[in-house]
């Protein structure tokens, strides 16, 4: 991401690009360059840095979670809010949410944590931070890529609509003032975190996103993952 020109998938590209120029985004290339000539690692890598935007195609989109920031620990982190990639220990949050889709839709626990079938079918797995600096939580989280996701999630509320946005603890929760809750539907729970001491179990959010979406003629998400 550090190179000048940003690869980003074209419809995305059309809507949002015009973030690339501003000043705030300048600033947001100038640290992760500095990290970089310090050898300082980031996560993801910078293939992966738009993993969201490259896998769910803007008017592709049905449904948003909205996670913090990137996973820190080497091979964690794709893009992907929630998600780990194929042969990398499924973390607790994860484990949590795909407890909550078994006694919600009785669907066997996954053995991976890879969410990349959910986001190609429309489900948009978008971190409000979008970069990390190797084994220090949140460390990105004053250098800009607020901004350029507060657009993304205006710019989904003003552009689309009958969206299913879920916000999962008090970070996502704070983003509710973006979203146009006349056009679009929002459903609210506690984070997955075991440090929410489980309440997360019990939202019934997968089922009640594929009600709501059915309700609208839209093709409901399958939630396995293979």
């Amino acid at each position: 991401m550090p190179e000048r020109h940003i690869l980003l998938e074209s419809s995305w590209k059309i809507k949002v690009g015009g973030e690339f120029e501003k000043p705030y985004f300048n600033s947001i290339r100038k640290v992760l360059l500095e990290l970089k000539s310090k050898n300082i690692s980031t996560y993801p890598p910078n293939s992966k840095i738009f993993n969201a935007f490259d896998t769910t195609p803007f008017d592709q989109v049905k449904v948003v979670i909205i996670g913090q920031d990137p996973y820190h620990q080497p091979g964690q982190a794709m893009g992907l809010s929630f998600s780990v990639p194929r042969g990398i220990a499924i973390p607790a949050s994860l484990r949590n949410i795909y407890k909550e889709i078994k006694r919600d839709l009785g669907i066997d626990e996954p053995t991976h944590g890879d969410l990349s079938y959910w986001a190609e079918q429309g489900v948009l797995l978008l971190n409000a931070i979008l970069t990390v600096e190797g084994g220090k939580a949140a460390s990105h989280s004053k250098i800009g890529w607020e901004y350029f996701t507060d657009n993304v999630i205006k710019t989904l509320s003003e552009d689309r609509e009958k969206l299913v946005f879920l916000l999962w603890g008090n970070f996502a929760k704070s983003k509710k003032n973006l979203i146009d809750m006349k056009k679009h539907y929002v459903l609210e729970a506690v984070h997955p975190s075991p440090l929410a001491g489980g309440k997360f179990i019990g939202c019934g959010h997968f089922s009640k996103t594929n009600e709501i979406l059915i309700s609208n003629g839209i093709e409901p998400i399958d939630w396995r993952l293979k």
